[in-house]
C-alpha cells in the first residue's frame, strides 16, 4: 500500500542507537517521501544540529552517552537563548500509561510507539511540522 507524503518533503534528524531500527525508519521515511540523517546517540544529535537544518528530530529516550531526553532539554535550552523551534518527536519501546504527557512536559511536540508503524509516524510529522 502506498504512503504519499502530504504537504512537502521533510528533512529528518533520526537519533536512534539501534541499526535495525535506524534502517527501519529510514526506508519509512523514504517511504513517506521524506529524507533522514541518522546519528546513534543524543550527543551526536546536537553535534548535528549545529551544522544542518532539520523540518524535525525523531529523538529515542532510550541511547547510549547522552539519553534522548538529555538532548531534548539541551535543544529546548538553546532555543530558548538563540530563538526558534524545532518539532521533535520521542520514540520508546517501554511505553508507560502517561508517556505521551511525560514528554510532552520535558519539551517534546510529539511520541511514537516502538515498533514505530508507518501510519503512525506519518501522522505525528504531518502533525508536529504543519504548527510551522
Amino acid at each position: 500500500m502506498p504512503y504519499p507524503a502530504t504537504g512537502r518533503a521533510l528533512k529528518v534528524l533520526v537519533a536512534e542507537d539501534n541499526i535495525i531500527n535506524q534502517r527501519l525508519v529510514i526506508a519509512m521515511l523514504s517511504t513517506l517521501g521524506h529524507t533522514g540523517v541518522v546519528v546513534g546517540d543524543g550527543a551526536k544529535a546536537l553535534k548535528c544540529l549545529t551544522k544542518l537544518q532539520f523540518d524535525a528530530v525523531l529523538m529515542d529516550v532510550m541511547m547510549p552517552t547522552m539519553d534522548g531526553l538529555e538532548a531534548l532539554a539541551a535543544i529546548r535550552a538553546q532555543e530558548q537563548s538563540n530563538g526558534g523551534h524545532l518539532p521533535i518527536i520521542m520514540a520508546t519501546a517501554h511505553t508507560e500509561p502517561g508517556d505521551a504527557a511525560k514528554f510532552k512536559r520535558a519539551g517534546a511536540d510529539g511520541y511514537v510507539a516502538k515498533p514505530i508503524e508507518i501510519e503512525q509516524l506519518q501522522a505525528e510529522l504531518a502533525r508536529v511540522t504543519s504548527r510551522r
